[in-house]
């Protein structure tokens, strides 16, 4: 099954947080923090302000920084996708 975004939507797919600190402690599960840091999946069409579509900042591929949290989890065919608005992405990480 494929998810299609619709208007200023985007699909991401969450990272795996840090296993250990900087200073190499090992984390316990509920210590990780929920990452931050994702891969976008999937992109809408945009979304139409004063009847002029406002193309997408981002495109699939793209590593992005998001707000704590935001956006809705679903779960498609076993794996763990999030949906938020592109308003809710604060940076494209390069």
């Amino acid at each position: 099954m494929t998810i299609k975004p619709l208007s200023d939507r985007v699909v991401i797919k969450m990272t795996q947080p840090e296993e250990k600190t900087q200073g190499g402690i090992i984390l316990a599960g509920a210590s990780k923090e929920k990452p931050q840091i994702a891969e976008v999946v999937a992109v809408g069409t945009g979304k139409y302000v004063d009847g002029e579509l406002v193309p997408m900042n981002v495109s699939v591929g793209d590593k992005v920084l998001i707000s704590k949290y935001s956006g809705t989890e679903v779960k498609v065919d076993g794996v763990e996708y999030t949906i938020l608005k592109q308003e809710d992405i604060l940076a494209i990480v390069e």
